[in-house]
């Protein structure tokens, strides 16, 4: 029913009209009034609940929302409780100090005269080792293959010379190898690598030729990613993840299936569960992710990572509304220690007053239709997959590593804007494949690459034992 017209407020009724009205008149303004205010009342509850989101979201940073650190706005301290101390390692953390090489010269150095004068010393033995590096004059090997043609004595018939084939491309391994190392390992730009190899090796190169380069190491390079694709297939515990990639600036998903053993990854057009079958193939072991809903339905086991509903809690404690504020503080503590129980095993009793208060937790607020609801209701159906780390070895309580083998993936995407062919997204997720794996086995992704390389002008199969037998 729409408000009378008594109810505009530039319609007045003086003192004297009121008590001019009949009862029954003022009966009806009284309720019509009441029935206003009221709808009033719930309006502004509803535009303060929409202010609190959009406040919300507006506030939302990298500790309090799945949002990444390059999403902080510059202009806010988004760490609450900034670091006071000094730079530098912490106490117990273990440095990384130079390591001495292999000299390929060695120089004894004497003491000095001594403050009396004297020159002469016994017992000399060494004490210390100073070590400098320096790097040599880089002198590219250059061989010219003269060609030469002439006629048959016999039958009169030209012949000609043809170069060797494992050198016809016109470019070694070694410098295949560097190619594809700056370009996919450190995935830089083609021009940059245009103006390494000028300005450093002292030759140039087109960026057509470097893009041949790229494609020969690509081929070279499918046998080792084959083989970190069946090895992550096979393994125990995987932690999958997925990103965003554009190809000739359409949205295609980077995913990635990654152990402490090999990271396997794979460009797909979809974020969907054909995506997911194809990434894993027959792999069915134990899962660990974000809380994606294709995630959700996996029928082994699976571990869902704390850190993100660590971060949606944080940023429901940080709500003006109370009792938003104090669901999310709540949830937030207590699945930090859980989180904090990998490293640190509860005791029964511990365990026990803990599983109370997060079933409380949950039972407080499951039926509620707030933000609260929301996220206690994801709560307990992710039930089953909050324990898993501490019912199986080798189950991390978070997806964090998934997130960390992606990085590199995601700032080469944020400087390249991805790829312009399906043949790119296929060096990309190759190249990448190798970088993280040799980074995670301790390996020169560089003498990889070479050996690749050689192999592959050699027409030979290359050594992939290091990705077969590792454990």
């Amino acid at each position: 029913m729409a408000d009378p017209e008594f109810i505009n407020p530039d319609f007045q009724l003086s003192d004297a009209d009121l008590e001019r009205l009949p009862p029954s008149a003022l009966r009806m303004i009284i309720r019509q009034l009441l029935a206003h205010i009221a709808r009033q009342d719930q309006r502004i509850k509803e535009l303060e609940a929409k202010v609190g989101k959009l406040e919300a979201k507006l506030n939302q940073n990298s500790s309090n929302s799945n949002k990444p650190s390059s999403a902080n706005s510059p202009y806010q301290e988004n760490d609450p409780k900034p670091n006071k101390g000094k730079p530098g390692g912490r106490k117990g953390h273990k440095g990384h100090r130079q390591q001495l090489m292999t000299p390929t010269k060695t120089e004894p150095v004497n003491p000095g005269p001594c403050s009396c004068g004297c020159r002469t010393f016994k017992d000399l033995k060494p004490y210390y080792t100073h070590q400098h590096i320096e790097l040599p004059e880089i002198v590219m090997t250059v061989i010219h293959f003269i060609l030469y043609q002439g006629k048959c004595t016999a039958c009169g018939k030209t012949a000609k010379g043809y170069v060797p084939e494992e050198y016809q491309t016109g470019f070694g391994p070694r410098l295949c190898a560097l190619v594809a190392e700056i370009g996919g390992i450190d995935g830089n730009s083609r021009e940059t690598i245009q103006t390494f190899c000028s300005s450093v090796l002292g030759f140039k190169i087109s960026l057509g030729a470097i893009q041949k380069v790229i494609d020969r190491a690509s081929t070279a390079i499918l046998p080792h990613y084959e083989a970190i694709r069946d090895k992550a297939r096979s393994v125990k515990v995987n932690h999958i993840d997925e990103t965003t990639w554009k190809n000739s600036g359409k949205l295609n998903w980077l995913w990635v299936m990654a152990s402490p053993v090999v990271a396997f990854f794979m460009v797909h057009t979809n974020r969907s569960k054909i995506a997911f079958e194809t990434l894993i193939g027959a792999w069915n072991g134990i899962l660990v992710s974000d809380g994606y809903r294709l995630y959700q339905s996996w029928v082994n086991l699976r571990q869902s990572c704390l850190s993100h509903l660590i971060r949606r809690a944080k940023g429901l404690a940080e709500r003006s509304d109370p009792e938003l504020a104090k669901c999310g503080a709540w949830a937030r503590d207590e699945l930090r220690r859980l989180c904090k129980m990998a490293k640190d095993p509860p005791t029964e009793v511990e365990w026990r007053a803990f599983y109370a208060r997060f079933c409380r937790l949950i039972a407080l607020y499951i039926d509620s239709d707030s933000e609260a609801g929301t996220l206690v209701r994801h709560l307990d159906d992710e039930m089953d997959s909050l324990f898993t780390f501490l019912l199986e070895e080798g189950v991390d309580p978070t997806n964090n590593f998934g997130e960390r083998m992606l990085r590199f993936a995601v700032l080469w995407r944020k400087r390249s804007q991805g790829t312009n062919s399906e043949k790119g997204n296929r060096w990309v997720e190759r190249i990448v494949s190798l970088r993280q794996t040799c980074r995670l086995h301790g390996k020169s992704s560089f003498q990889v690459l070479a050996d690749a390389m050689n192999s592959y002008f050699k027409e030979q199969k290359p050594n992939l034992e290091w990705i077969r037998s590792a454990a």
